[in-house]
């Protein structure tokens, strides 16, 4: 008796969960009207005031090194955007790999540069490193790629 109980029991468990669920469902809709972000996906106003990095190279390419040597490149950007560029940071593929930034505002129309810096000590071989660099611009992130070929 008390077998046909518990299954009983559990179906209506089941049941009160499932219909508890369906009823939040109805309460949770937002309309979308009351939103305003202009960084929405949708209705994306592209003449909103945005700094944009634009970089005049994205890759660099080293040549060949001695296993050993550390070497820089800096990447010159310019900001072609409407409002005060900030760059917030960087992250990298690859410990041997550093990124140095300018750590003030950059106005509409004024340049600077994102030195990265790749230590050979330990590799060997084709190196492809990546530095992603995070702003306040618009796309957000940008890589910036080095080659080496370390003997």
């Amino acid at each position: 008796m008390t077998r046909k109980r518990v299954p009983f029991a559990l179906l209506v468990l089941i049941l009160f969960s499932v219909a508890a669920c369906g009823s939040k469902e109805a309460e949770n809709v937002l309309d979308a009207g009351i939103i305003h972000n202009p960084a929405s996906a949708e209705g994306y106003d592209d003449s909103a005031k945005v700094p944009v990095m634009t970089f005049e190279k994205d890759m660099h390419d080293f040549g060949r090194l001695s296993a050993g040597e550390n070497i820089s490149y800096s990447f010159k950007f310019t900001n072609t955007g409407k409002s005060d560029l900030v760059i917030s940071g960087f992250d990298t593929s690859c410990g041997c790999t550093v990124a140095d930034y300018p750590k003030e505002r950059i106005k509409p129309g004024e340049s600077g540069y994102v030195t990265v810096s790749f230590r050979s000590a330990g590799k060997s071989g084709q190196q492809f490193q990546e530095v992603t660099v995070t702003s306040n611009a618009k796309p957000a992130k940008v890589k910036l790629k080095i080659h080496a070929e370390v003997r």
